[in-house]
């Protein structure tokens, strides 16, 4: 037995190592950065028509209290990732625009529902759902909606606690701690929408406490890219100049979309693994020619054929030459 043989039967006898080994050989598999790069695209498109849109309405709602708008700015830009400081310190006054609105409700709508609509192609993906069961376009849709208010829901929640916590520390002077409370309530929050996410989004329904641990890692992992993305803006980009800097912007700005839905589909396949049993895989698994598979790797080679099932008539048999034939998937024809 070669090197090669020896890592592989030992990532195969412990579950600390077999178990991120699964998760990157599944993303792999699922063709996840395809997947992440739907869901950057559709974010990017998305989010300055809702930042006008969100802008836009708190302008008509808190035209008459100027202190309240730039409270209300501060906490809700301080979470959106990359340009929120930018906008934050570019935007004084808050005016309504009905035109604005207009504008932003519509495209705002286009690529939220675009970003949900890409996320449950993506969990679909991750859970193996056939073709035949996945939503139709109405409940995807609906699911898409529910999906964004709930997040809109989220957000302003964050910002308004967010406010409350900040004005309390300036008041009581313990600024640390507060900014501290604060980041571990807009965690908890992430968190649960996340898990929301999760559970909803995808056709293949599962118990709601099988999908915490993804929901717990993206949650967290999200708040500390945030906290990246305001750390490498003021940092690497202060000292810009206006061309260089607005540049430097948009790629980070971007770049950091794709490792935030990278992230969410990571930890959906973690979720997957761990629900289906998809650990330990062999090393060499990927190579077409590799026979020394492991029963995780024929269970998820498997389900990569089953989820191609377009019709509920339709039958789908995967048999390995080495093992005996099993019951076909799906409805016989």
């Amino acid at each position: 037995m070669g090197f090669t043989g020896r890592l592989d039967a030992f990532q195969r006898r412990h579950a600390w190592a077999a178990l991120p080994v699964a998760v990157v050989y599944k993303f792999i598999d699922d063709q996840g950065t395809y997947l992440a790069a739907l869901l950057a695209y559709y974010g990017f498109v998305s989010l300055f028509p809702l930042l006008l849109l969100s802008v836009t309405t708190l302008g008509f709602v808190l035209q008459d209290d100027p202190a309240a708008q730039q409270a209300v700015l501060t906490s809700a830009l301080r979470n959106v990732p990359v340009i929120g400081d930018q906008i934050r310190d570019n935007v004084h006054t808050l005016g309504g625009s009905v035109a604005g609105l207009v504008i932003g409700v519509v495209v705002a709508v286009y690529g939220a529902l675009g970003v949900t609509h890409a996320a449950q192609h993506a969990l679909d993906e991750v859970w193996a759902v056939p073709k035949a069961e996945r939503a139709s376009v109405g409940v995807a849709y609906g699911k898409g909606a529910l999906i964004v208010v709930l997040v809109g829901v989220g957000v302003l929640l964050t910002a308004v606690l967010s406010g409350l916590v900040t004005t309390a520390g300036a008041t009581t002077g313990l600024g640390a701690f507060s900014r501290g409370l604060a980041t571990l309530l807009a965690t908890a929050i992430n968190i649960s929408l996340f898990l929301i996410a999760y559970h909803l989004l995808s056709a293949r329904r599962t118990r709601l406490r099988d999908r915490w641990v993804a929901a717990v890692a993206a949650g967290v992992t999200w708040q500390v890219l945030l906290s990246i993305g305001t750390f490498l803006v003021g940092t690497r980009l202060a000292g810009a100049s206006a061309t260089y800097g607005f540049f430097g912007i948009v790629l980070g700005l971007l770049g950091w979309l794709y490792l935030a839905a990278s992230v969410f589909v990571l930890c959906a396949e973690l979720d997957a693994v761990l629900t289906r049993r998809l650990h330990p895989r062999s090393l060499l698994s990927m190579y077409p020619d590799d026979r020394d598979t492991t029963a995780a790797d024929r269970r998820a080679y498997a389900s990569y054929a089953e989820s191609e099932r377009q019709k509920d008539f339709q039958s789908v048999d995967v048999n390995f030459t080495d093992e005996e034939p099993r019951p076909s998937s799906g409805p016989v024809a």
